[in-house]
This record gives structure tokens, C-alpha cells and sequence, in this order.
């Protein structure tokens, strides 16, 4: 028989299996039994990419057994992660819950319910030399459970208590902190991949470390109503690169890198919110490349002058990090990179009336105290006190005008505020919701006045177009072609 016959033979009996009339716990069990063992014994036949493994889950997952009794099998599956062994039969279960996982969040809140995380924790960290696609999904699946809620605080950190009843229970596993050693090693990963960052296994890797930063935000300045009061958690993300930081530099590469390329809204947030911690941590003031910092301006200045003005939140989140970017890190020595570029983007976003307010919206007074907080960082402050409003044409008296009352604003602002890592900490976002964006909306339309003329767009665009800003690339670099090609 030709492999085309077997493999034909193959998916065929896989229906089968998933076609079974089950009307009691006992029959549904069995089927899935039967589902995880045969697929399992046949993986490395018939399922070796990433396309196959995914065509085998959704054959459960569009089956009248997973509808008639999705919590049951849900439950089933769940039950068998806490317990299986086997690599193959784990990848099949972890590729089911991933892709049942992204249909219906219900999946992802049972595994938070059922101690799936620190499972998945302990498999990361003891299958370290599993197949990778099988590593990956580990990566895949604890990030995509753990973005769309809070973690417990018994996830990730244990009481002394607790882990006495662990020890004192036979059955039950020791639960897995996050350690140092686990942290060192996700940014080693990145290491170690540094010469090709088109690798997929990058984006993973990444993405665990930016939500496990969140989730410790979250644990100590938005703190749940199960949280002990006194419980302060250390957050291994940020003393990780606070201690060894000059050993991870590619992490930091990487994270401008994707929010240059990235247009999803909680990925960038994920990335905005460990950025703030790492600038307004004076041990991680200087981790980045002076480079990369330089980049990273051209990014926000990109990013800022293509929000909608729909966009405030993400607006004042770009802005909160722009501050500590601009005062603590190597970027305050000369020469100053885009010191003009920075005061004409800051001025233009404080602009009332006209071409300004047409592009960004009426001025929050949220936005005027951010900016004014940029404003007023020394080295931006200087150029606009050095500058005489007596000399130069109209336009250019204008202008120094315009960054005058922008001092005005900063000295009223102050410099600090205790309530912006709360603000940065509680800004969401729906997984999948792509940054709405005045670039792409520009090509779709064109506005017109009443006399004809061109509108205040036009006018925006014209005084836009002296901010120089890096173009945005096709793609995230760490996007991972569908073509169902790679290695499962």
C-alpha cells in the first residue's frame, strides 16, 4: 500500500474515533483514550508539522463529541497535562488546549482554576530537551492562558505553608515557583538564537517574558482581593536584567524591534509596560544600546503621530514611557538625538484648534500634564529656554512662542507622578485587537473643505512630514509564516 493510501487510512480512522455516539462519562472517556493514543502512536508517521498537529486537534474540536460535552472533555484534557508524561501524547494534548484556548477563553480559565500553570512551568523547565515544536507550544499555550487574566498569587510565588501541605500530600505535586535559573534561562534561549531573528522560536520566548513581567505588575501595584496585603513579590523579570543585564542585550534588541513591527494593541502594551519599568529602574537606566534607544525614539515618535485620537489610552501609555526614556537613560548626554524632531512632535500634540486638533483630537488634560512632563526634562527645557522669541521670520517667532507656553505646561506639571506605574500596570487590551492607525486611514480617503481646498489634514500632513520617523517594515520579525511547514 503507497503512503498516500496510509496516510488517507490514517485520518480516516481518526474520524472515526472522534465520530463515536458517546452518552455517558465512561463512553467519553474511552474516545478520547483512544483519540490521544492513537494519534500518539502514529505522530511521528503521519504528524510531523505543525499543520498536521493542528488539522489532528481540530478534528476533536469541529466533532459532535466535543460539542454535545465541551466542559467534560475540556475537564478530560485538562486532567490529563497535570498527569501525562509521554512527549507525544503532550503535544497532542497541549495543541488541543491552544487551539480550543483561542476559540473560547473558558478553556484558558479552567486551566488557571485547575493548577495547569504551574504544570506547565515545570515542563518547560524539566523537558528542556524535548522535540521543539513541543517546547514552543509549552511557551505558546502558558502565555495565551496567562495574558487574558490574573494569575493566582499561589502561581507565582508559595507560601511556606503551602509548600508544607505540598510536601505533606503524597499525591499532590510540589508546586513550581519561578526562579531566577528559569528566567536566566528563557533570556539564554534568546541568546543562543541571536544571529537569526527570523527564527519563530524567538517570538515564544519573548512573549513568556513580557507576560510574566506584567503579571508581577499586576501582583504589586493592582493587587487582586485574594492577595495578602503584606505579600510583595520580586519581579524576576526585572532583576534578571538589573543583575546580569549586559549578558541579555539581545532581549532588549528584540523587544524595540517588535514594537516596531508589532500592530496589536496588548502585545505593544506587554512591551510598553516592561519598558517603563526598565527606565524608571535605576539599575536597568542604561541596559539598552545607545543604538537601540535611538531606535526606539523613532519608533514612539512614529507611533504618536499615527494614534487616531480614539486611541487616548495607548497615547498616554506611549507617553508615560517617552519620559523616563528621555530623562534616565544615556540619552540625556549630547548630542541629543531628535531634540527638535521631539519639541516639534510634544508642541504639535498640545496644539489646539487648526490642522493639530483635526489630526489629534481635542487636548485631554491628561496629555497636556505627559507632555508636559517630557517637556520638562532638562535637556528639552534648555532648548526651549535658549531660544529668543525676538529673532527670526513670523513663522519661527510662532513657533518659539508655541514651545514657550509648552515650558509653561511642563513647570506646572512637575516631573513625577506616583500614579503613572498604575495607570502603565492597568492598561488593556483584547488579545487579537490590532492599533487603529491614521497612516492606513489617509490612503482610504481624502477630505475636502467647502471651497474645494484641502482640508486640515492636508495641513497636518505638511507640518507631520518635518518630524523624520523610521518607516514601519512589512511585518513582526517574529511572525511565523502559516505554510504549515515547520517542524511540529
Amino acid at each position: 500500500m503507497r503512503l498516500s493510501q496510509w496516510l488517507m487510512q490514517f485520518w480516516d480512522e481518526l474520524d472515526e474515533i472522534v465520530s463515536a455516539n458517546c452518552e455517558t462519562h465512561g463512553l467519553i472517556d474511552d474516545a478520547l483514550r483512544s483519540y490521544l493514543t492513537f494519534t500518539a502512536n502514529y505522530k511521528g508517521e503521519y504528524l510531523s508539522t505543525e499543520y498536521d498537529i493542528a488539522r489532528c486537534s481540530y478534528k476533536l474540536l469541529d466533532s459532535a463529541l466535543f460539542s454535545k460535552h465541551k466542559d467534560y472533555v475540556r475537564w478530560q484534557i485538562v486532567y490529563s497535562l497535570l498527569q501525562e508524561d509521554s512527549p507525544d501524547t503532550l503535544h497532542l494534548i497541549v495543541a488541543f488546549l491552544l487551539y480550543d484556548g483561542k476559540q473560547d477563553e473558558a478553556t484558558f480559565v479552567m486551566m488557571k482554576k485547575e493548577g495547569v500553570f504551574p504544570r506547565l512551568l515545570e515542563l518547560l523547565q524539566e523537558r528542556k530537551d524535548d522535540n521543539v515544536g513541543l517546547h514552543r507550544m509549552f511557551l505558546e499555550l502558558l502565555y495565551e492562558m496567562s495574558r487574558i487574566q490574573r494569575l493566582r498569587i499561589e502561581d507565582l510565588s508559595v507560601s511556606e505553608n503551602h509548600v508544607v501541605d505540598c510536601l505533606a500530600c503524597t499525591n499532590e505535586r510540589l508546586a513550581v515557583l519561578i526562579e531566577d535559573e528559569f528566567i536566566a534561562y528563557l533570556l539564554a534561549i534568546i541568546e543562543g538564537l541571536s544571529d537569526d531573528v527570523n527564527d519563530p522560536y524567538h517570538y515564544p520566548v519573548i512573549r513568556v517574558l513580557l507576560i510574566l513581567n506584567e503579571q508581577y505588575m499586576v501582583s504589586a501595584h493592582d493587587p487582586g482581593p485574594d492577595q495578602p496585603h503584606a505579600m510583595q513579590l520580586t519581579n524576576k523579570v526585572v532583576k534578571s536584567l538589573s543583575l546580569h543585564g549586559s549578558a541579555y542585550k539581545t532581549f532588549g534588541e528584540n523587544i524595540i524591534l517588535l514594537l516596531n513591527r508589532e500592530s496589536e494593541t496588548s502585545l505593544q502594551l506587554l512591551i510598553l509596560k516592561l519598558l517603563y519599568l526598565l527606565f524608571t529602574t535605576p539599575s536597568t537606566y542604561e541596559y539598552f544600546y545607545t543604538n537601540d534607544l535611538r531606535v526606539l525614539v523613532d519608533v514612539m515618535i512614529r507611533n504618536l503621530l499615527d494614534l487616531p485620537f480614539s486611541a487616548t489610552a495607548l497615547r498616554h501609555t506611549y507617553l508615560r514611557v517617552l519620559y523616563p526614556l528621555l530623562a534616565h537613560t544615556q540619552l540625556k548626554h549630547p548630542p541629543h538625538y531628535k531634540r527638535d524632531e521631539l519639541l516639534r512632535l510634544l508642541t504639535m500634540m498640545t496644539s489646539t484648534g487648526g490642522a493639530m486638533e483635526h489630526h489629534f483630537g481635542a487636548v485631554d488634560e491628561t496629555t497636556k500634564r505627559l507632555v508636559g512632563r517630557c517637556v520638562g526634562v532638562p535637556w528639552l527645557r534648555e532648548e526651549v529656554e535658549g531660544e529668543e522669541e525676538g529673532s527670526g521670520s513670523g513663522s519661527e517667532q510662532q513657533a518659539k512662542k508655541k514651545k514657550k507656553k509648552l515650558l509653561d505646561v511642563a513647570l506646572a506639571a512637575g516631573m513625577a507622578s506616583a500614579l503613572s506605574v498604575v495607570e502603565v500596570t492597568t492598561q488593556k487590551e483584547k488579545p487579537g485587537v490590532q492599533t487603529p492607525s491614521l497612516g492606513r486611514k489617509a490612503h482610504d480617503h481624502e477630505d475636502v473643505d467647502a471651497s474645494g481646498g484641502k482640508s486640515g489634514g492636508d495641513a497636518a500632513e505638511a507640518e507631520i512630514s518635518q518630524v523624520v520617523v523610521v518607516p514601519p517594515p512589512e511585518k513582526s520579525p517574529f511572525e511565523v509564516d502559516g505554510d504549515g511547514d515547520g517542524e511540529a
